[in-house]
């Protein structure tokens, strides 16, 4: 891997490609070495047992790294650009910041899926002109050929194994949101209630009686409250003054969907951290911040929002 990536552009995003083990340690070792040359603050947030090859790959080299476990800090990929990138970015404002982030792997489900490519191609548009590098591992092996393939689109620059660098020919972020922006259908068991502003209490003890009823039990009680709140109320202020919200429970998880009129035109609305001082428009950053994963669908006819809690 040469230098390049990091010196012909303020905003650098290379997608990382790799086969083995070998493969993945060796890059990404290198990748952080430039770092460390040339002082530049540094943050790792791959899955866990990567964590571990970097890490032994580094060895003395790793103190001073912030080291994150992404299937716990990015388990819900909405939260990754706020938290994760944004978060140790904005901790250090002076100079190049470098992180290598792998939203996306083989464990990631077919659900899950769409928000991840999203996230991706939403980090283009987060850190446009910033001076940071966000380095992106991709396992060719055991992800489908239709991950690998949209990283090229998410993705302006593209390393190879062999740690050739090119520029991607097919790059279009915008491309990517737009196809997975794709329309949500409720579950056909799901319990639902229309409500409008005088009804946001009562709407918020129906969710909670329904998490209850599918067995979601204690500290996450209280976040199915705070996000149906703060959905159910954005309904009310920007959605058209009424919505709908439907609970139910699919492959060991309780979804909670929130329908109104409204519409998103802002692709980064809920993934932007809140400037100081900043009052309201932090309702649906507190649902990512809570949720394990949220799905949204916008159009002319309205918005869907859609929170998923392990049960």
């Amino acid at each position: 891997m040469t230098s390049t990536v990091t010196t012909h552009e303020v905003f650098v995003h290379p997608a990382l490609f790799y086969r083995t083990e070998q493969e993945y340690t060796r890059q990404t070792v290198t990748f952080l070495r430039e770092g460390l040359s040339n002082g530049e603050p540094m943050a790792v947030a791959v899955p866990g047992p990567n964590l571990e090859l970097i890490k032994a790959g580094l060895g003395g080299d790793a103190e001073g790294i912030v080291f994150l476990d992404m299937t716990e800090a990015g388990r819900n990929p909405g939260r990754i650009i706020p938290r994760v990138l944004r978060g140790f970015a904005d901790a250090h404002p002076k100079g190049r910041v470098r992180i290598i982030g792998e939203p996306i792997w083989a464990g990631r489900s077919a659900v899950e899926y769409p928000a991840c490519a999203q996230h991706e191609a939403l980090i283009n548009a987060a850190f446009e002109g910033r001076a940071v590098t966000i380095l992106c591992p991709y396992d060719e092996v055991r992800l489908d050929p239709e991950v690998i393939a949209d990283a090229r689109v998410t993705h302006p620059t593209l390393i190879s194994r062999e740690g050739r660098e090119s520029v991607s020919d097919v790059y279009d972020w915008q491309a990517v949101v737009d196809r997975y922006n794709q329309a949500l259908a409720p579950a056909p068991d799901a319990a639902a209630l229309s409500y409008g502003g005088e009804d946001l209490p009562a709407v918020r003890r129906f969710a909670l009686a329904q998490a209850m009823r599918l067995g979601l039990v204690g500290e996450r009680l209280m976040d199915v409250e705070l996000a149906v709140a703060e959905l159910t109320t954005n309904s009310v202020v920007h959605g058209g003054g009424r919505g709908t919200l439907a609970v139910w429970a699919e492959q060991g998880q309780l979804v909670c969907e929130v329908r109104d009129a409204g519409r998103l035109t802002d692709p980064l609305a809920g993934r932007r951290p809140p400037e100081r001082g900043q009052i309201g428009g932090r309702g649906l950053l507190l649902v990512h911040y809570v949720a394990d994963l949220v799905r949204v669908h916008t159009d002319d006819d309205g918005t869907t929002v859609r929170f998923y809690l392990s049960l």
